[in-house]
């Protein structure tokens, strides 16, 4: 979430001080400038940089800013010919989950609503005599796109559409923790963009059904694919051969299907794909070939094949997958790095070379065919205690110890639905903890990997560490880093067989750092002037700049940056309500000429003992009043503030 020109001959910049604000109307202008069907090619106002002007992190003394998302950044656009112009941004709201809005009928929906297999609500009974339909205060992933034959009208202008998937409840109204074990949700937004000046606002909001893909699990973040569909995810996999000892998964159960078995642990981990229809529905497919891991953020190559993977886990791995055929995720192949020596978070160090170890083949259907007529022990025996068996192998499973053996013939099923355990088994390097948002840089052929955390398996005396992994850190990092992994091709895996793909990681180093802290006054336990925990992350090629949004239990607010890859300046661009997190990052850098980076959070006062003892007790009463009694949490994004602008040609 995050952002912050003149005239010459027959073109001009024109202030329209009673309009609306616009999203990202700075950016919006931007793309005007660079598009010449807009601007004569003698005009000599081309784009040429952008530079965000950092805002301060707000403080008690103005309690109301640390409970709201406040923007106070500023954007600074240079042109061809150097001219410059600075614009305030704002936070633009779609909706609070809670709200209802339209369904496009002339009827009215809950946004955020969470409903069973049936496209039922499901209701909160916890406070007798305030019955009520459960609903999300934790929308994640969001993609913003549009479509050429769309045939919904909106009130004027064009007709886009954004799709947003919310993640879990975090509590009932009694108050008692619910997080997975709620089936997740998605819909379709039917959004207005006003051609003058690029506001956008809702029209329609239509639920997903998940229902033949067996619901969904934990949806965090997403990623809007090179053919125009969101590409969602499911994270933390349910551990299959526990699971049905596993209270969280039984109560997902019951609430899903009415019963606490039928759920099958093996349809969950697997990566969700959402297609927009020109009626403003969505169309769901799940695919099972991805390997079944804790998907975070998935990022899809130019080659529109390949596929660089987050895995936000204890003992989590870098996983690449290579689809057979573009713009088709339901066949392909699944690998696994194996990190060389020198791996390192000093951003001054070279980093580690990356090889590759194939998992295997598979499409779709197959592994969903194995998903639904395999149990967790016709696949591997898998213990939690040495057997003292020669026959079992030791390896680490979310930070603790497992000893497995694989059935003969099951490889290609351990790989897919067990991939934590057979990647580990094949000598992946399954030694990252929380290993988060991903995205690349097409043009200097660079991506980018947060790691939120830095500890646990990635340490020696943590838990679930491992030599097979290769990384042996001396202390933790509580804050986190973003790593950076060049791009390649004419890559072989493990056999000597070639890896059909340009864009194959090979090394992998780190980018920017976070500092733990000793707590400061406000509360804080890492420095508020770096980034901690870093999870979303979203790369605009235009701006050349990495956004990055927080998931911190570090920072007594979550932010979002803006770090020029050129400069190497970062700018905190926005600041979450306190106890929220950052989520929905995305950004698009040509909608209809405007430019867009959409930004919601989830979970607003949630409060974490230390990190919010020193502020909890001033902005819990402004929490409560914002969001709904904290029930509540937005949908939207970042525009400039407080009028719109507008190029146009005398």
């Amino acid at each position: 979430m995050l952002n912050t020109p003149q005239k010459k001959r027959r073109s001009f910049i024109k202030m329209m001080v009673a309009a609306p604000m616009l999203p990202l109307g700075t950016a919006g202008i931007l793309s005007a400038l660079s598009n010449q069907s807009v601007l004569a090619a003698d005009d000599g106002l081309g784009f040429k940089s952008a530079e965000f002007i950092s805002m301060d992190a707000p403080s008690l003394a103005n309690p109301e800013a640390m409970a709201t998302t406040t923007v106070q950044s500023l954007l600074e656009i240079t042109t061809q010919n150097n001219h410059t112009k600075t614009y305030k941004l704002a936070y633009e709201p779609f909706f609070m989950t809670g709200d209802m809005v339209s369904d496009g009928n002339g009827g009215k929906v809950l946004a955020g609503g969470i409903l069973d297999i049936h496209n039922k609500p499901i209701m909160d009974i916890s406070l007798a005599g305030k019955e009520r339909q459960f609903f999300s205060d934790c929308p994640d992933g969001m993609s913003l796109l549009k479509l050429e034959n769309s045939n919904v009208s909106s009130d004027s202008g064009n007709t886009v559409f954004a799709v947003v998937q919310f993640e879990y409840a975090n509590a009932n109204q009694a108050g008692q923790k619910m997080y997975g074990v709620l089936p997740s949700q998605m819909a379709v937004l039917t959004l207005n963009q006003n051609p003058g000046n690029g506001k956008l606002s809702l029209v329609k909001y239509a639920p997903v059904n998940s229902a033949h893909a067996q619901g969904l699990w934990i949806t965090c973040g997403s990623s809007l694919s090179p053919w125009n569909t969101h590409l969602s995810s499911e994270e933390y996999e349910p551990d299959a051969p526990f699971a049905h000892e596993n209270p969280r998964f039984k109560s997902f159960s019951k609430n899903l299907f009415g019963n606490e078995t039928s759920a099958n642990p093996y349809n969950y981990g697997h990566l969700p794909e959402v297609t927009v229809n020109p009626d403003g529905t969505g169309t769901l497919v799940k695919h099972y070939c991805l390997g079944r891991i804790s998907h975070e953020l998935i990022e899809v190559m130019p080659d529109k094949r390949t596929v660089l993977m987050g895995d936000d886990f204890t003992n989590s791995g870098m996983f690449l997958f290579i689809a057979d055929k573009e713009e088709d995720l339901s066949s392909g192949s699944l690998y696994v790095a194996k990190l060389g020596d020198g791996f390192s978070i000093d951003p001054k160090d070279a980093g580690a070379k990356l090889t590759w170890i194939k998992l295997g083949h598979a499409t779709s259907d197959e592994i969903k065919k194995l998903a639904n007529s395999l149990k967790p022990s016709d696949i591997m025996t898998v213990s939690k205690s040495d057997p003292h068996d020669a026959s079992f192998t030791k390896i680490y499973y979310d930070g603790t110890a497992n000893w497995i053996k694989l059935n003969p013939g099951m490889e290609k099923a351990a790989a897919f639905l067990e991939t934590h355990r057979y990647a580990y088994l094949m000598g992946g390097s399954m030694g990252f903890s929380k290993m988060e948002g991903t995205t690349a840089n097409t043009k200097d052929k660079v991506a980018y990997f947060a790691l939120q955390n830095i500890q646990d398996s990635m340490t020696r005396t943590g838990k679930g560490w491992n030599a097979q992994s290769n990384i042996d850190l001396p202390t933790p990092l509580i804050a986190g880093a973003i790593m950076t992994s060049k791009l390649a091709g004419n890559q072989t895996d493990q056999s000597g067989v070639a890896i059909k793909s340009e864009w194959v990681p090979t090394t992998i180093s780190a980018l920017i750092v976070g500092e733990d802290i000793e707590q400061d006054q406000l509360g804080n336990l890492a420095n508020p002037n770096r980034i901690s925990n870093p999870d979303n992350l979203k790369f605009s090629e235009k701006l050349r700049t990495l956004f990055i949004g927080e998931d911190s239990s570090t920072h007594v607010n979550n932010f979002i940056w803006a770090y020029n890859v050129d400069t190497q300046k970062l700018s905190r661009i926005a600041s979450m309500p306190s106890g929220a997190e950052a989520t929905g990052l995305g950004v698009i850098d040509d909608l209809n000429g405007w430019m867009y980076i959409t930004a919601n959070f989830q979970h607003p006062g949630d409060w974490l003992g230390k990190l919010h003892d020193k502020v909890k007790p001033t902005l819990d009463p402004f929490i409560k009043r914002n969001y709904n009694d904290r029930f509540g949490a937005s949908v939207g994004y970042i525009t400039a503030s407080p009028t719109g602008m507008k190029l146009t040609n005398r």
